[in-house]
């Protein structure tokens, strides 16, 4: 399988991974005429640079460059590039490199194995790499499997991915791993326990739900929040074109808490996991929900609409107050909030924010460890006369433009009043143009740098 280690092959070809500025060096090493070969080849050892060895009998193996010192700290995933150069066979890694460093280019190497393919044939990579000793594979092959869903979720269309889909794929995913799930559906129920999710999703021929997954029967309680917004006009303040064009990913929160539950499933982790998702889609009726509008929520907190295409916070709000009644030791949501913090950080880093700072130590830790790059930002309490407007006790848009990615997490803090330690990530979910590892299209983040720091967090 592409996104697999080989099986053990006794004459899988050597592949050397070697940095720019140990190549002079290494083609010391090698018989005159490969030393020759390299040198007439140009190579570089430039990042993703690849250099196939001429042997006695054909092909002896391969090298591939990591690129220098810039470009390494650039850029991720430099065997992501190798292998997509590479001529088809099974290879063998054979390096120096060990711990961080060697994960990260074994995890690229497998998420490059990544296609899309469910509306047209893809091809997937025909260069093999069995696993090296000493490494964790299964751990990283779980982690690729987990990327790969989220990455799929993000990709399909909205006409074909809608809340009943999503609660669908909760569905596969809850039986793969023996979890148990529920699902809010009554329209009637939805408007008297989940209010918010109902008035943003009402308008939709698509009815709205909240999907409820548990796993685990023993250690620390973590619960994980998705935004499953799975297409997002903007409401009756309508997105522009350009904006609504890449909507189908506003479901990203959700496909990535999906993509974690997987990899904390898969891996065995004693943990007594719970992921809720508020699956609606945000659209245009007689019955849309409409700026002045003054929303009840699940908390009991009413809700000013300024803008009907703040509508993630609003959902997620009702499921991070259902969260927050069992108390769990941590409670973290996922979701694409906000444009505010995309013009922040851009869209490779994560943002992030922690009522505690020893849990964002560790994130960031974990997401240099996983090469999943996150960054923290505030809750500033400073801010939340901001999201207090006159006539309720919350405003979903506070006017004024600025601190926007911060008055949305100080929004949705409001509603996590129990639980003392509380995350959330405002994440961006797509990849707006190829890189090694990350094709263009949906993409996970987030969920790598909380795994890795998941025993730090829950003391596992």
């Amino acid at each position: 399988m592409p996104m697999t280690f080989a099986t053990p092959d006794p004459d899988a070809r050597p592949l050397t991974l070697i940095r720019a500025e140990d190549l002079d060096a290494y083609c010391e090493t090698l018989p005159p005429s490969q030393k020759a070969w390299v040198t007439a080849s140009g190579f570089k050892a430039g990042f993703g640079e690849t250099c196939v060895l001429p042997g006695e009998s054909g092909l002896a193996g391969a090298l591939g460059g990591l690129g220098n010192a810039k470009a390494r700290k650039r850029d991720r995933f430099a065997l992501a590039s190798i292998r997509a150069a590479l001529p088809a066979g099974i290879y063998r890694l054979e390096t120096d490199l060990s711990g961080p460093a060697l994960n990260e280019q074994l995890l690229g190497w497998l998420l490059a194995g990544y296609r899309y393919g469910a509306y047209k044939k893809t091809t997937p990579p025909e260069a093999h790499l069995v696993a090296p000793e000493g490494i964790d594979a299964t751990r990283l092959e779980a982690i690729a499997a987990g990327e790969a869903l989220t990455r799929d979720l993000i990709n399909t269309p909205a006409n074909d991915m809608g809340p009943a889909e999503l609660e669908a794929a909760a569905r596969d995913l809850a039986r793969t791993f023996d979890a148990a799930i529920s699902v809010v559906d009554d329209q009637k129920v939805l408007a008297k326990d989940f209010p918010m999710i109902h008035a943003v999703g009402r308008a939709s021929t698509r009815a709205p739900r909240l999907i409820d997954m548990r796993w685990g029967e023993s250690g620390p309680t973590l619960t994980l929040v998705g935004k499953g917004v799975c297409f997002d006009t903007g409401g009756l303040n309508i997105k522009p074109g350009a904006s609504m064009g890449l909507m189908k990913k506003d479901m990203g929160g959700a496909a990535t808490v999906l993509g974690l539950a997987r990899m904390i499933m898969a891996l065995g982790l004693d943990i007594r996991l719970r992921v809720l998702i508020p699956a609606v889609e945000n659209a245009i009726s007689g019955d849309a929900f409409r700026p002045q509008d003054v929303l009840s929520s699940r908390k009991g907190l009413s809700v000013e609409i300024n803008n009907t295409d703040a509508e993630g916070r609003l959902v997620l709000a009702d499921a991070l107050a259902l969260a927050d009644e069992e108390v769990p030791d941590l409670i973290i949501s996922m979701a694409t909030l906000t444009g505010a913090a995309r013009v922040a950080v851009g869209p490779d880093l994560a943002p992030f924010f922690a009522t505690e700072n020893e849990d964002a130590a560790a994130v960031i830790v974990g997401g240099v460890k996983a090469a999943d790059p996150v960054w923290q930002m505030p809750f500033w309490d400073g801010y939340e006369s901001m999201i207090e407007p006159a006539v309720a006790d919350l405003d979903n848009a506070p006017k004024g433009g600025m601190a926007g990615a911060i008055t949305a997490a100080l929004f949705l803090r409001r509603f996590v009043t129990e639980t003392p330690r509380y995350m959330h990530f405002d994440i961006y979910g797509w990849c707006p143009s190829s890189k090694p590892a990350r094709p263009k299209g949906g993409v996970g983040q987030g969920a790598r740098a909380v795994l890795d720091a998941l025993p730090d967090l829950l003391s596992l």
